[in-house]
């Protein structure tokens, strides 16, 4: 009897002795299945696009100042009336893409809402002086006082950045979601945009009878303030109608023997088509 009840006495033992590890397995064994079941979420943050398309301006008067230190002269026509060149309204298909008035965005959303941004934009805007007007011309001519009105014209001044006045800019962008259909496969978005960045125009002109050597140059600055239209479809491709505003101030333009400067405000109209991928 006695060796019965110590029989009992060290099974009972044992058992709850190999408690404590059978729980500790059957927990391990837990957060084993608990880890297979919760993988680790990867968000995708932000998305970059693009766009190519094409655009029309309307300039703001301005004077422009002709400085020709060994001729004497030292000028400013006061003003000044020009126009852009399209280019894209006549024998489209029969040019190169980079013929007309074209302009170009790369940016990128920073958050998954898609709301803040960040884009490098290139605007190739023409801007020829009209010829045939007439415009007040005055400072110094050939070392001597004038202020008298001329008739615009190579013998006086032709003048033109018909290969660009070419904005480039480094905007900040606000995305506002209007419209979001069709689990998101029509999408309708307004954009406003801020930026400044340098001009590289291409200067051609004729300054008194003279041409100078037709060439690109960094040449100011200029600010602009964007406001848009965006519809997306299938999320992927866009198309988007801006205008926009923008202050380009020009200086140190080669001419012959000397240099010229001016400033001018530019409303600018145009149509792009693009693509965005996320992340």
């Amino acid at each position: 009897m006695k060796k019965l009840l110590f029989i009992i006495s060290f099974a009972s033992k044992a058992i709850i002795a190999c408690l404590p590890v059978s729980t500790a397995n059957a927990q391990n064994s837990h957060d084993t299945v608990s880890l297979k079941t919760h993988p680790p979420t990867i968000v995708n943050n932000g998305a970059f696009y693009f766009s190519w398309g094409y655009n029309s301006e309307w300039y703001t008067k301005s004077n422009i100042t002709v400085s020709q230190p060994s001729l004497n002269n030292k000028v400013t026509f006061v003003n000044i009336v020009a126009h852009d060149h399209e280019g894209w309204n006549y024998n489209f298909f029969h040019k190169p893409l980079t013929i007309p008035q074209y302009n170009y965005r790369i940016g990128y959303f920073f958050n998954q809402q898609q709301d803040w941004g960040f884009e490098i934009n290139f605007d190739h805007a023409k801007y020829v002086v009209d010829p045939g007007q007439n415009v007040e011309m005055k400072g110094v001519y050939q070392g001597r006082n004038i202020d008298s009105i001329i008739v615009t014209s190579p013998k006086s001044i032709q003048w033109e950045l018909n290969n660009g006045a070419n904005f480039l800019e480094f905007n900040f962008v606000r995305k506002i979601k209007i419209l979001d259909v069709w689990k998101s496969k029509i999408q309708l978005d307004a954009l406003l945009k801020l930026g400044a960045g340098p001009v590289i125009p291409h200067v051609q002109n004729t300054i008194f009878g003279i041409d100078n050597i037709r060439h690109f140059q960094f040449g100011g600055f200029n600010v602009d303030a964007d406001a848009a239209i965006r519809l997306t479809f299938f999320k992927h491709i866009f198309f988007e109608l801006f205008d926009k505003v923008v202050y380009a101030k020009y200086w140190g333009l080669r001419l012959y023997d000397g240099t010229g400067k001016q400033a001018f405000g530019c409303y600018e109209l145009a149509l792009v088509v693009g693509g965005t991928f996320k992340l």
